[in-house]
């Protein structure tokens, strides 16, 4: 591989034996500590994961949901781990047209779901790692117990939230010690959550004298079927809630092959349509038929086209996407280079599309038009706060790729467990017309969406990043920028972005700004100009705009056996690698 001279602020991380990345710099210290333990990819990527869940905890938890996936060097095999829980049998659109209006309230009890982090992380270790959970867990348990130096990011946003999170005393309790927001330097402590992993952790070693599978899953039978599934169940009840033990004994989480699409001889794999995942992969069908490198990068042109086929994905994403359980998707279809020649037709080089555009006709299949979005249409959620991503390359060539979302910061916490239950329910609709409205024992249609590319005997590449609805459009960016214009990760990660919230956000009230565009301003106010002319409602964010995502990547090269390790300075990325 030839490595052009570094145009970013931070160095690659390049590593020969392995490598991790992650959005906060102790969790990608746990997961290098795994390896340097002779761990493999997966109990380094479980252990970032879980030290994330602490360190990270206002954004994910443990009891959140954690799509994962994994890369198996000696069988070339890519498995999905969804890691999404599911609805209560209590939650269908009639529940809520009836008691709540059709709304599905940000914060309140109704938006939770089962949790599917913890079994995902379980899950993967079980099969595809080496090590115990206690092993994988101990920079967690420690972080949570002993505690760690408050960081200027958290302490930000806990002072923004203060006034919501003091609705949930047991959050405010967390956050909020003292009745104040802590502030720079100071040590921030979760006991709680010290207590339920140690919990866990004490649970498996009784159930490891049967073996190691056996050991892991005494951990989950603990938090899904055991104490604290009974503790979630009475706090649930006790405050009217849906979510109940009998939702969480009923879960496992779904391990099946991902979704993928084939771009630049490139195998781009990523979560199925129970996720956005695949927006991301119609943007790259679309794009096939475009010369983007003689575009230039990050041209008014090159921005223009990307955005454009970002709004077409999005449009069949909203009519057609959902969880297959429930939902006949026609993901075939939608992931083939015929569907996407059909598509391509809507681009106009000199003129935008001034909202989302209709989705695609599918035969066999109804063209549903996606209900109108509800809500003000004046937000800046969309790039929010509640997920990370952690990924690691080990020296073996496998590779781990994980989004891990949902914290505690403003939401019900269970009492004594320093959990709160995802809420990733609001990803649900209350319309039963939508693909991805809601019902019992459904999983919500996440933003979430890990992603691996993998360039056969060449180049594997595991990447993904936080943001809501901007999460498909920074790991495109970041692909093309690897792909397209040879960058290596920290330079593709770096540079400017862009982001359309010209389609429903993700999440409930899933507001639109129809034609809205904004642009990191080192995009340039002449580029800028240029795509307003096309029609493009142009609006600036400041450089390195933490709400333009926060990717992490590694590229193996696996002709030199260089790990390239990249994270994002949006927020609190870092990566980590010998």
């Amino acid at each position: 591989m030839e490595v052009s001279a570094p145009k970013a602020r931070r160095p690659n991380v390049a590593g020969l034996r392995h490598v991790v990345a992650a959005g906060h710099y102790l969790a990608a210290h746990a997961g290098f500590t795994v390896l340097e333990a002779g761990g493999n990819a997966i109990d380094a990527g479980v252990a970032a994961g879980l030290a994330t869940n602490v360190v990270e905890s206002h954004m994910t938890g443990i009891a959140g949901i954690a799509p994962v996936l994994i890369y198996l060097k000696e069988t070339g095999e890519v498995v999905s781990i969804d890691g999404v829980g599911t609805a209560p049998k209590g939650a269908s659109c009639e529940y809520f047209q009836r008691h709540h209006g059709g709304v599905i309230e940000k914060g309140s009890m109704f938006e939770m779901v089962v949790p599917g982090t913890l079994d995902a992380w379980l899950t993967a270790l079980e099969r595809y790692g080496t090590l115990s959970f206690a092993e994988v867990a101990e920079a967690a348990i420690r972080l949570a117990r002993d505690g760690f130096s408050m960081y200027p990011f958290l302490a930000r946003l806990i002072a923004e939230r203060a006034d919501i999170t003091r609705l949930w005393p047991d959050s405010a309790a967390i956050y909020l010690p003292d009745d104040r927001p802590p502030v720079v330097g100071e040590v921030f402590v979760q006991s709680d959550l010290a207590r339920t992993l140690q919990f866990l952790a004490d649970e498996e070693a009784a159930g490891a004298r049967r073996g190691r599978a056996e050991g892991i899953d005494a951990a989950r039978e603990a938090f899904y079927r055991g104490d604290i599934a009974a503790e979630i169940g009475r706090f649930f009840t006790a405050n009217g809630g849906l979510l109940g033990a009998e939702d969480m004994a009923a879960f496992r989480v779904e391990v099946a092959p991902p979704a993928g699409v084939r771009f630049a001889e490139t195998d781009v794999f990523t979560t199925g349509p129970w996720s956005t995942g695949p927006m991301m992969l119609q943007a790259l069908n679309l794009l096939q038929g475009f010369d983007l490198a003689g575009m230039g990068h990050n041209t008014p042109d090159y921005i223009h086209t990307v955005i454009e086929a970002i709004k077409i994905a999005a449009a069949d994403r909203e009519a057609y996407y959902g969880d297959p359980r429930f939902v006949d998707v026609p993901i075939e279809t939608l992931l083939s280079a015929d569907h996407a020649d059909v598509r391509r037709a809507l681009f106009q080089s000199d003129r935008a599309l001034p909202a989302m555009p209709p989705p695609g006709e599918i035969d066999g299949y109804p063209r549903p038009t996606p209900p109108a979005a509800t809500g003000s249409p004046v937000r800046d959620g969309r790039g929010g706060l509640g997920t990370s991503y952690v990924c690691a390359v080990d020296s073996q060539g496998n590779a781990f790729s994980a989004t891990t979302t949902d914290g505690a910061l403003g939401s019900p916490v269970v009492p004594g467990t320093g959990i709160s239950p995802t809420h990733s329910g609001r990803s649900f609709y209350t319309d039963p017309a939508h693909p991805a409205c809601v019902a019992p024992g459904k999983r919500p249609r996440t933003a979430c969406m890990p992603a691996l590319a993998i360039r056969k005997g060449r180049s594997v590449m595991p990447f993904g990043t936080p943001g809501s609805d901007v999460i498909p459009q920074a790991m495109l960016q970041v692909f093309l920028n690897v792909t397209v214009f040879g960058m290596l990760p920290q330079e593709a990660i770096e540079a400017p972005r862009f982001a359309s919230y010209s389609f429903p956000e993700s999440y409930f009230p899933h507001d639109n700004l129809p034609g809205v565009l904004r642009l990191e301003e080192p995009v340039g106010k002449a580029a800028g100009d240029a795509l307003a002319a096309l029609g493009h409602t142009v609006e600036w964010w400041p450089d390195l705009m933490w709400r333009a995502g926060s990717v992490s990547a590694i590229l193996m090269d696996e002709e030199s056996g260089i790990r390239f390790g990249g994270a994002d300075p949006r927020r609190t990325g870092y990566a980590v690698g010998w």
